[in-house]
């Protein structure tokens, strides 16, 4: 159900007007968090999914990559989806992602989950790129405000069908159990350190056991680690995103074998390295009652984007 200040058709209103591209005003930006707040503050730290259901990654405000997803792997409510994080920053669309995502949660809550990602932090975002476009775009900083707000309440890891455990970043030394997960409080900014930070922050390794992480938050840690944690929680598999896959997704360690950790990228990249260009495709992925599915599109052609700066951001935050 949704109350009188949100109603179903003034949420498929938005939804309509958003796949457009066209966003929505502050007040209503302001509406929509308040309700999200309360279908998210219903959701565990470690958020149930069943299957089928599509598993994506970051996005970073790539809204046509979004818009390619969605033609390809169908629109919510016809497609269950599982975002795992990074939905802001880097592009220039990061307003109407966000938004469109949040409005797809609210109007269809068993649909879709959204996890939180370490760009979902208003100390991040104030460097890689929401703050400056929600200024540029409403002329004030209170959309970013709502939003990062927001933020606040977003689960932070999901399980699919009691086996498939995903996440945005990764592992933590403070962490055994799911259990360990459900008793974090996590309706606060990103600490610097401890668990949540980890969940958000670390990154599988070629060694083996923990070593601190090169993004100085968080850990590396390696397959032995995996594969305990795997084994004391019943799991088969890791999906998980936060870091560039080169070619779209990656097997961290050797698939089919437990403890294995799948990165997922979803957003398409143009990367120029040196005076030659890379154009890196994306990827999702659609668990099914059987098996995992993997679709992959490639970069999307835009026009020119003329923006009023340009920033030059690291890809490894």
């Amino acid at each position: 159900m949704v109350d009188s200040q949100c109603t179903v058709k003034e949420l498929d209103q938005w939804i309509k007007q958003l796949y457009e591209c066209n966003r929505l005003s502050e007040t209503q930006v302001k509406t929509l968090c308040e309700k999200a707040k309360e279908i998210l503050s219903q959701e565990s730290n470690v958020q149930q999914v069943k299957c089928p259901v599509t598993v994506c990654g970051d996005i970073h405000g790539q809204f046509h990559d979004l818009m390619e997803l969605f033609s390809i792997g169908g629109r919510i409510p016809d497609t269950n989806y599982l975002f795992m994080g990074d939905y802001v920053d880097r592009g220039y669309y990061s307003v109407e992602t966000i938004t469109l995502l949040v409005v797809l949660k609210v109007r269809y809550k068993d649909r879709i989950t959204i996890l939180r990602g370490n760009h979902e932090s208003r100390q991040i975002t104030q460097v890689y790129g929401f703050y400056d476009e929600c200024l540029r775009k409403y002329g004030n900083a209170n959309v970013w405000k709502f939003f990062t707000d927001l933020f606040d309440f977003l689960p932070l890891t999901a399980l699919v069908d009691e086996e498939i455990f995903c996440l945005h970043g990764g592992l933590s030394p403070s962490i055994c159990n799911l259990d360990n997960i459900n008793t974090l409080f996590r309706k606060q900014e990103i600490p610097h350190e401890g668990p949540m930070c980890d969940l958000l922050w670390s990154d599988p390794g070629t060694h083996n056991g923990w070593s601190l992480s090169p993004r100085g938050l968080g850990y590396t840690f390696g397959k032995c680690i995996s594969e305990l944690f795997c084994y004391s929680n019943g799991l088969s598999l890791i999906s998980r995103a936060h870091q560039l896959a080169m070619e779209s997704c990656h097997f961290y360690f050797q698939f089919g074998v437990l403890g294995d950790i799948f990165n997922l990228f979803t957003h398409n990249i143009h990367v120029i390295w040196y005076g030659y260009t890379n154009d890196l495709t994306a990827s999702v992925s659609l668990i099914q009652y059987d098996n995992i599915r993997l679709m992959v599109f490639g970069y999307m052609i835009r026009l020119k984007i003329i923006a009023p700066e340009y920033r030059y951001f690291s890809i490894f935050l």
